[in-house]
């Protein structure tokens, strides 16, 4: 006997068949989400690692730079996955810490938002502190300038937490209705003579920088785009570049400069500012719009030329 194929019963069939499918590929996540999180704990574990190497590192220089080259570095301790915090018997230049922190994070490509806090070990009383976005700002970071008493304190680095993968919820009442859902929809659709919808093209990371010129400056991720070259910059670069676009045709007097850009160093070396121009005029040389001339015994200006009196 033929039985004849009915709308319902092709919805129903496609329905199945559908439900079968997502059956199955329910049970390939279940067997590889076990390897997943393995995975998962074996890249937070490395990170630790990264972060407390980084830690030492910003330790052994703020004690040189105290004068001390003896003192044992005591062990980073991690109190919960996100907070680090490494201590020292004696007090510490903070000017020094913002700099001396953020390139040690660097050199063990350890990236994302953190928070400094310098505690007192008695009582663990916030003394000084900035954020990591202080760095990008064009101010002086929170706290410097301020003087230690001698004493006991606690170096404390907290990293936002790591947005995990969440898996979808495996509920099998859900998938059952959801492949029925699909089954339908699949039906229906392909029954009908609708066009599809355009492709949405994704937007640009560069769409979000500061444009000057034929150059865009991608403060958050340290890129230039200058013409059609694309530059990765230093975070000293992206800071004084950031600077002097935005006073573009302004003198800015070299000294206006070094506290600027320089300032959270703790010790500035005039020569430092021709040596990061020389740098940025090589990288924006494909910009003929872009010119960056310096005033003798002044400073510098960077200059926005038209396009059609190019430099």
């Amino acid at each position: 006997m033929k039985f004849a194929q009915t709308p319902l019963s092709r919805i129903l069939i496609g329905s199945l068949a559908l439900l079968l499918v997502t059956v199955l590929f329910v049970r390939f996540i279940q067997s590889t989400s076990g390897q997943d999180e393995a995975q998962s704990n074996d890249s937070r574990q490395y990170r630790a690692r990264k972060i407390n190497l980084a830690l030492r590192r910003t330790a052994h220089h703020l004690l040189r730079l105290a004068g001390d080259s003896t003192s044992r570095i005591p062990a980073v301790e991690q109190p919960n996955p996100h907070t680090f915090r490494v201590s020292f018997s004696r007090s510490f230049n903070y000017d020094s810490l913002p700099a001396l922190l953020q390139a040690s994070l660097q050199i063990h490509a350890v990236a994302g938002p953190y928070d400094v806090a310098v505690l007192d070990c008695a009582r663990g009383k916030l003394q000084l502190g900035y954020s990591h976005r202080d760095l990008m700002s064009s101010g002086p970071v929170p706290c410097t300038g301020r003087s230690m008493t001698a004493g006991c304190y606690v170096l404390q680095v907290t990293f936002e937490p790591l947005a995990p993968a969440s898996p979808p919820s495996m509920r099998w009442p859900l998938i059952a209705l959801a492949g029925l859902l699909t089954g339908v929809a699949f039906i229906m659709w392909r029954r009908s003579a609708q066009t599809s919808e355009p492709e949405v093209q994704p937007v640009s990371s560069m769409d979000s920088a500061i444009r000057f010129g034929q150059s865009q400056l991608d403060v958050a991720s340290q890129r230039l785009m200058s013409g059609s070259s694309l530059h990765n910059l230093t975070y000293r670069e992206t800071k004084l570049l950031r600077l002097l676009v935005s006073h573009p045709n302004e003198l800015l007097e070299r000294n206006q400069i070094l506290k600027l850009v320089w300032e959270d160093e703790g010790i500035t070396v005039g020569r430092s500012v021709d040596v990061f121009i020389s740098r940025l005029r090589k990288l924006l040389q494909n910009d003929p719009t872009i010119r960056i001339a310096a005033v003798h015994g002044v400073g510098y200006r960077l200059e926005v030329l038209s396009e059609a009196n190019p430099k």
